[in-house]
């Protein structure tokens, strides 16, 4: 991994784009899954950022599935990297695959997010019967994980990153690639800086532990095959993540 220059804090959002260039620069490296990922101080050192940043990319792969951190030992590419590694190498000079300009151009971040919000409120709730139907229990442990995440979130980007991997696998444990793909466009959204602040304006450690309930309350009645305790779970999740970002029900 090259050094870039002095370090420079990361910009609001962009915990992710560090993610993924991890995993880039570990690809290019040569690493494969059960390869020790670099220390926190040469990632910061050779991609110039702050630790701090780093930890945040870190905490966002951890919550994708794609590391794992062994106290003592370090952190290591999991198994699940593997399909991301080999999508990155066959990815051009720009990062980008074949055809993924015209994707670019039409960037999903650019959404409103009280559109995000009204889609996810018609698409979440409604996939839960599919998810009592298909989740495996591989499934639910990911979700605990997720939440366990969640749970032991140290700043308001990690608890995001746990928060956005949670809602993802539980889309993913309905088992749908199509369902899978549609949600994949609002998670997007998610990424988004108009999102990002709008989000970060409305967070509060009481909101955290309020949503936190509300996770354990979805996975819950999903892990007990209640499809209409947790399509309800869901939206009344949703709406009171809609209230705290704009100020009322929606």
């Amino acid at each position: 991994m090259a050094v870039t220059g002095s370090k420079r804090a990361l910009p609001a959002g962009q915990a992710r784009q560090l993610a993924e260039l991890i995993l880039a620069e570990s690809e290019r490296a040569g690493l494969r899954p059960g390869a020790r990922l670099p220390t926190e101080r040469r990632l910061a050192a050779d991609l110039g950022v702050t630790r701090s940043g780093i930890r945040l990319a870190l905490a966002a792969l951890e919550a994708d599935g794609l590391i794992s951190r062994e106290v003592g030992r370090g952190t290591f590419l999991s198994q699940a990297a593997g399909p991301a590694l080999t999508a990155l190498a066959k990815r051009g000079p720009d990062g980008l695959a074949p055809g993924d300009q015209a994707e670019r151009a039409a960037s999903p971040a650019d959404f409103a997010p009280a559109d995000v919000m009204t889609i996810r409120r018609l698409l979440e709730p409604q996939a839960m019967p599919l998810v009592v139907l298909w989740a495996t229990e591989r499934d639910f442990s990911e979700m605990e994980r997720c939440v366990a995440g969640g749970d032991h979130a140290a700043s308001y980007e990690e608890f995001e990153a746990w928060d956005l991997a949670l809602h993802r696998c539980i889309i993913a444990a309905a088992h749908s690639p199509l369902l899978a793909e549609l949600y994949g466009i609002i998670e997007s959204a998610r990424h988004g800086q108009v999102w990002g602040d709008l989000k970060r304006r409305s967070a509060s450690t009481e909101r955290r532990a309020v949503y936190q309930r509300d996770h354990r309350a979805i996975v819950a009645a999903l892990r007990v095959r209640d499809a209409d305790a947790s399509a309800e779970a869901m939206r009344l999740h949703l709406s009171l993540v809609a209230e705290h970002l704009f100020g009322e029900s929606r």
